[in-house]
């Protein structure tokens, strides 16, 4: 049955790709311009010939440090505020303004005010830490919020908050929220990382990639460079998934160790 499932997700997700494709052809159709909307094989020889590049490689090796250093900082303060919000009486209204500025803002004039404010090779780091902050802080608090009082009280019978708690009681309860916000905060963060390094010309990034296509109206490229970059956030948001696929296997095995 769940075989199942995942073929058919698998088909619909091809599908969807073909649905792309299509659109993109028949805007080229309407539009009577093939330089701007090349044709799908153009992109798909442009898209296998940028993979057979040392240099697309190093490309995405840059974009994705950014990507990873922002999410990690932005998890450690999302997880820290998401916890305040949830257990500190006041701290949800307190912190409510700061999150629907940072999630309202809209993209390009976050990145500028950090331009300003920033040195520019920190911009693509902050920019995107300050774009997913909101959307984890926000996932670990439903969490908390969440959670059957029930279970809280077994823990407060013979201990206080500690952070063997915190790893042992409060996060596996809102691994659910933590996932989804992951999922959502990975492709969010990979969108503003890109736009960054694009306005400011992050040297060997794809953003600066996409800049010189763009500027040489190699359009064919920016396609297939948007390609890669959808390829990367469905790569990177099936992180979780096996993640707790590999737990799961591990788990029967250490039990048996003990």
């Amino acid at each position: 049955m769940k075989r199942s499932k995942t073929l058919r997700e698998t088909v619909l997700f091809c599908l969807g790709i073909a649905l792309a494709v299509l659109l993109i052809q028949a805007a080229g159709s309407l539009k009577g311009d093939r330089l701007v909307f090349p044709d799908a094989g153009e992109i798909g020889r442009t898209f296998l010939r940028l993979l057979g590049e040392g240099r697309t490689w190093t490309l995405i090796g840059t974009t994705m440090l950014h990507w990873s250093v922002s999410l990690a900082a932005a998890f450690a303060a999302g997880i820290l505020a998401g916890l305040a919000e949830g257990l500190i009486p006041g701290a949800h209204s307190l912190l409510k303004p700061l999150m629907m500025m940072l999630r309202s803002l809209p993209m390009i004039v976050l990145v500028i005010m950090i331009m300003v404010l920033a040195k520019y090779r920190y911009v693509p780091l902050i920019a995107s830490a300050m774009a997913v902050f909101p959307l984890i802080s926000e996932g670990v608090y439903e969490g908390i919020v969440h959670i059957e009082p029930e279970l809280i009280d077994v823990y407060r019978i013979n201990s206080s908050f500690t952070p063997r708690v915190l790893f042992r009681v409060y996060l596996p309860l809102i691994s659910g929220y933590m996932k989804a916000a992951f999922i959502n905060a990975a492709g969010m963060g990979l969108k503003v990382t890109v736009t960054s390094e694009y306005l400011v010309q992050t040297r060997e990034s794809l953003g600066k990639a996409v800049f010189t296509s763009s500027y040489f109206n190699e359009y064919a490229e920016i396609y297939a460079y948007a390609l890669i970059m959808v390829l990367l956030i469905v790569l990177v948001t099936g992180i979780p998934e096996i993640m707790a696929k590999t737990w799961r296997k591990l788990k029967p095995y250490s039990a048996s160790q003990s």
